[in-house]
């Protein structure tokens, strides 16, 4: 509806400052003739919408003016009280002030709109933790986050997935959770790359500050690279014969890694599987966890070095 658009459009130009058509539209996911008569609407309404042509313009609100949306609806006043965990703020120090800042909204919200605060609240509840979340304190997390806030060069050593340490000057932009594991999104050699945070050994602050590019925007960034950085988790590739009732182990332990290609390859009905993990260690971890009822069939040598491994660990067995 168009007067819903109006008021998501006052929204993204008080939050936004000055921003073009063009944004504008992408954002309302409408077309930027649309924007300019929205525009047209809000000025002849007496909303004091600027709109500048020309390099550097855009369109924006008057500084002086300021609106206190209340027209909530009901769905969006759900979705501000969902009850979630927050454990992840607790980890940047933000944890007590989200709770008192939801105290505050329902304190605020219109009556209307309380019974439905309660409701959601005991019917839906969102934990973005993994089951066996490391409650212990990341090594360096104040320091990071300094440098994250305060746009300052880090040197850092970092230990990467084969286990290769090594030293470098980084421009830390963002911190990223994911799945309650937190990374670092640095740029290094004017390229930006991503960093697992419990891999890094050491971090010192410089003094150095650095310009941050002003292009760079943090989520527009994660979801571009969404797909790249789950390929480069799953640099490890085998395939595995294994009993079909083991099949719902390995889909819990490697989640959305382990694809069946054949239901029923050989005569015992066992079903072939290919899956993808970060490196050999882990594979050979999952085929241990198997057992007897899956086997190796590619690579060849992750065959072997399971096989040396069972030899290894029998002698250690006997000689106890």
């Amino acid at each position: 509806m168009r007067a819903d658009r109006l008021v998501s459009l006052i929204l993204l130009l008080q939050t936004r400052g000055k921003t073009t058509a063009r944004t504008l539209a992408a954002e309302l996911e409408v077309s930027t003739r649309t924007v300019l008569r929205d525009v047209d609407a809000l000025s002849a309404a007496g909303v004091p919408v600027i709109s500048e042509g020309g390099h550097g313009g855009g369109i924006s609100l008057d500084e002086g003016y300021r609106t206190s949306l209340t027209g909530l609806k009901d769905a969006e006043a759900r979705s501000l009280f969902l009850s979630n965990n927050t454990q992840i703020l607790h980890d940047i120090g933000l944890g007590d002030a989200a709770e008192s800042m939801l105290l505050k909204l329902t304190a605020a919200l219109p009556a209307v709109h309380q019974p439905s605060v309660e409701q959601i609240r005991q019917r839906i509840y969102i934990d973005p933790l993994w089951w066996w979340h490391d409650s212990t304190p990341l090594a360096f997390w104040d320091d990071l986050q300094r440098a994250v806030y305060e746009d300052r060069r880090i040197r850092i050593v970092y230990e990467n997935h084969s286990h290769d340490v090594s030293e470098r000057e980084i421009e830390p932009y963002s911190l990223v959770a994911k799945s309650s594991t937190w990374y670092l999104i640095a740029r290094r050699d004017s390229e930006f790359r991503t960093y697992r945070v419990s891999r890094l050994r050491n971090v010192t602050v410089l003094a150095e500050r650095f310009h941050r590019d002003a292009a760079f925007d943090l989520p527009s960034y994660w979801q571009a690279h969404l797909g790249e950085f789950a390929a480069a988790l799953s640099g490890y590739q085998f395939t595995l014969r294994v009993d079909p009732s083991r099949l719902p182990f390995m889909r819990w332990l490697a989640p959305g890694r382990c694809e069946v290609i054949d239901a029923a390859q050989d005569a015992r009905g066992w079903a072939e599987v290919a899956v993808n993990v970060e490196n050999e260690e882990l594979a050979k971890m999952l085929v241990f966890g198997l057992g007897t009822q899956a086997e190796v069939i590619e690579p060849a040598a992750l065959r072997a070095a399971v096989l040396s491994a069972a030899r290894a660990i029998t002698e250690l067995a006997r000689s106890r």
